[in-house]
């Protein structure tokens, strides 16, 4: 049976950005107070993120209020943001869809929506990408066309942002940047001459004239394009002295204003409207408060940003107890870093803003002076780690395999082609769920296997990760990748002694004459369930191989299965193009074995999100297209 929608005043009015616009700038307070209740009843039922979009509520009216959207362009950074985009741009009625397999995309993508206007699953992509469509409007002559950039501050530690910013201050453009800051309280201005300077700089008369003043200075041939810049660094410089302070945007000639109270709609919508037309690039910097109007979350962000289920009212997240299940990979990684680093004075760990995603907040809680959070920064985060490494230090440096793509150049030409010593754990490595195609850590076996000097190994269960990352520290190992999921393995009791495995070394764990079936990794698990079911339906004899490294192959244990078997199948979360399947066909090919060879991965597509066995089953990865696969004997 379903949930009654909530009745809302305005709210239940508004089925585009064009019947907000209808309203009383007055009303914009009300419709910010329903649209925030609407976003907390919706993910107290449905889990998704959750305190950035209560930060974004009165920016996100705003900005549809003032703009002309979808002609106007909205470009959102990291969409958890976005929840309040969605609902006012007509998803209101299917927002309980949201993350769900075939509903509303997790994040803002235009393959859903008009408004939606690039992806924006990964962090600091937004001016780059608002610069590019602001150039191209201007290339066909929409001259009424806005483009804005939001990007939360967490963002503009990515280097994306700041090459965007670069071009942004050096290529005609007029686009708005709005920083939308949430990781400080809202600061009073202080000072009546700096109050004065800002509603002077953001006056409408005073931009008026300023912009007829410089066209007219055009005209006579007293201004060129040199002189304006240098005029607006003049400007720039007053205005740092008058207000006590430099930012680097002005610095870079982006005309700034701000900061201003991100929660005040009305003044917002005022601003916005002043600045929107304005000659050249220029960043508007807004306070705003992570989880705001919601208690719970303002007083902890961190643990509200993807809450669980919750009770609205009363703020209980519902927990289950977990005490007797099988731990998080991540948790596994945390108390063994831990532990190693204990034993190893050499060893630190470096994350780019995941401390706590990854767990190595723990090893933070006991050695936080070797703990490095960079921050949204992951090619930052590989280089900085192969940095410590050539001076002797043994980085652990666990990167999300998704953002681990962004790092790429960085693990060739500062890791791996000095062989230095970084161990490069992946989280969230295979179909990750929910978050879908932007988050779904698929490509990272195929992009690192054509990389010279790495070892690359995935752990079937929790010993084996333990294992894994000792073997990695120990001397003379070099590059050394380890590659995980998202959630639990398999194991209560998953502490083990800590030893070495040999690199390269694969595992039998079942004997058989019929099939081989060869997998990596925790899927292996599921892999174990098929062949037990198919043994027990089809009276076959399976073989099943725990390949292990997919880097160096244990050619020793492929030999053997080259030289027995008519027929093998390949298991891995991870895509089939390029991937450990493609590896051992290579293999059976380069020693002209002609075994029949069935790969079981990620099809050539970008799988949708949705809980994480659903879509194995959409991708034909589930323990009956295993089977399927098995039964296929010539």
């Amino acid at each position: 049976m379903g949930i009654e929608p909530t009745k809302y005043n305005l709210l239940n009015t508004i089925n585009s950005p064009e019947d907000l616009r209808q309203l009383q700038p007055e009303q914009l307070p009300e419709v910010c107070r329903e649209l925030r209740e609407d976003i907390i009843q919706e993910v107290s039922r449905n889990p998704g993120h959750f305190a950035a979009s209560l930060g974004t509520v009165e920016l996100t009216v705003a900005l549809h209020y003032v703009l002309n959207t979808p002609y106007d362009r909205i470009v959102w950074d990291v969409g958890h943001q976005a929840y309040g985009h969605k609902i006012l741009t007509g998803r209101r009625d299917n927002f309980c869809t949201n993350r769900k397999l075939g509903g509303i995309r997790p994040f803002p993508s235009p393959q859903e929506s008009e408004y939606d206007t690039f992806a924006c699953g990964h962090a600091s992509n937004s001016i780059s990408a608002a610069l590019g469509m602001a150039v191209a409007a201007a290339h066909k002559g929409e001259t009424s066309r806005h483009v804005v950039a939001v990007i939360g501050d967490g963002s503009m530690s990515g280097g994306l942002a700041f090459e965007g910013l670069n071009n942004a201050s050096s290529t005609p453009n007029n686009l708005l940047i709005i920083l939308n800051d949430n990781d400080m309280a809202i600061d009073r201005s202080v000072g009546g001459m700096k109050q004065y300077l800002f509603n002077l700089t953001t006056s409408n008369r005073y931009n008026q004239l300023r912009f007829k003043t410089s066209r007219l200075l055009f005209k006579l041939g007293i201004l060129n394009e040199e002189r304006r810049k240098a005029l607006i660094r003049f400007a720039n410089s007053l205005k740092s002295i008058a207000a006590q302070q430099q930012n680097i945007f002005e610095g870079m000639n982006i005309r700034y204003f701000g900061p201003i109270d991100g929660h005040d709609v009305k003044n917002l919508a005022r601003v916005l409207r002043d600045i929107k037309d304005l000659q050249g690039p220029k960043i508007l910097h807004l306070h705003t408060v992570k989880g705001k109007g919601f208690a719970p979350a303002e007083k902890d962000p961190g643990t509200w940003h993807a809450p669980g289920r919750f009770n609205p009212e009363t703020g209980e997240r519902y927990v289950t107890d977990d005490s007797q299940l099988p731990p998080l990979f991540q948790d596994v990684f945390g108390e063994t870093l831990v532990e190693l680093a204990q034993r190893n004075p050499r060893i630190v760990g470096v994350t780019p803003a995941m401390l706590a995603g990854c767990s190595m907040n723990k090893l933070k809680d006991v050695m936080p002076d070797r703990t490095f959070d960079v921050g949204i920064a992951e090619g930052h985060a590989a280089t900085f780690s192969g940095g410590m490494a050539k001076e002797g230090l043994q980085p652990f440096c666990n990167i999300y395999s998704t953002f681990m793509q962004r790092a790429y150049d960085n693990v060739i030409h500062d890791i791996a082609l000095l062989r230095l010593p970084v161990v490069l754990c992946l989280d969230r490595a295979g179909l990750v769920g929910e978050d879908g195609p932007t988050h779904h850590g698929v490509f990272d076996l195929a992009y690192f296997r054509p990389i010279p000097n790495l070892s690359i190994a995935s752990p079937m269960n929790e010993h084996e990760l333990r294992r894994l990352m000792y073997t990695a520290q120990l001397p003379d190992k070099g590059t050394f990748v380890i590659r995980y999921p998202r959630g639990r393995g398999v194991m209560t009791d998953w502490h083990c002694p800590l030893e070495e495995i040999p690199i390269g070394k694969g595992r039998k764990l079942k004997d058989g004459t019929d099939v081989a079936l060869i997998s990596i990794g925790p899927i292996g698990n599921l892999a174990a369930r098929a062949i037990e079911q198919a043994e027990k339906e089809k009276g076959l004899s399976i073989a099943h191989y725990d390949l292990r490294f997919l880097k160096p192959l244990d050619e020793e244990m492929l030999h053997e299965i080259g030289q027995k078997f008519r027929r093998i199948v390949t298991v891995e979360d991870g895509v089939r193009k390029g991937g450990m399947g493609s590896a051992v066909l290579e293999f059976m090919a380069d020693n002209r074995y002609t075994p029949q060879v069935s790969r079981i991965g990620v099809p050539d597509t970008f799988v949708e999100h949705g809980p994480v066995q659903e879509l194995y089953h959409l991708c034909g990865m589930d323990e009956t297209e295993i089977i399927k696969q098995l039964e296929q004997i010539d």
